[in-house]
């Protein structure tokens, strides 16, 4: 059994965004030592206003060489691209 810290992925929301980017990754016992460490590395200039940590090992990425075939049936949808909408002048951060 390995003695080490498992490795957590830190995502960051800024304050002038609306989304949690990737920033980094750090080892961490649990997830409150991870989101606590992550403030410390990752917003050492108070840019953040929200962390998240996942564990690394609870991450399931695709395939890039299966590419082709995973994104292919999304192609014929054409009614899903945003240019057949239009919005009101209201809406915002779309």
């Amino acid at each position: 059994m390995s003695n080490e810290w498992p490795l957590w992925e830190v995502f960051i929301r800024s304050k002038q965004g609306l989304d949690h980017k990737h920033v980094g990754s750090l080892h961490a016992a649990d997830a409150a030592m991870a989101i606590e460490n992550a403030r410390d590395v990752y917003t050492r200039r108070q840019e953040g206003v929200s962390i998240w940590v996942v564990e690394s090992s609870k991450i399931h990425a695709s395939d890039p060489d299966q590419s082709d075939n995973l994104f292919e049936p999304a192609a014929d949808k054409i009614y899903r691209h945003p240019t057949f909408y239009s919005l009101p002048p209201e809406v915002k951060n779309i």
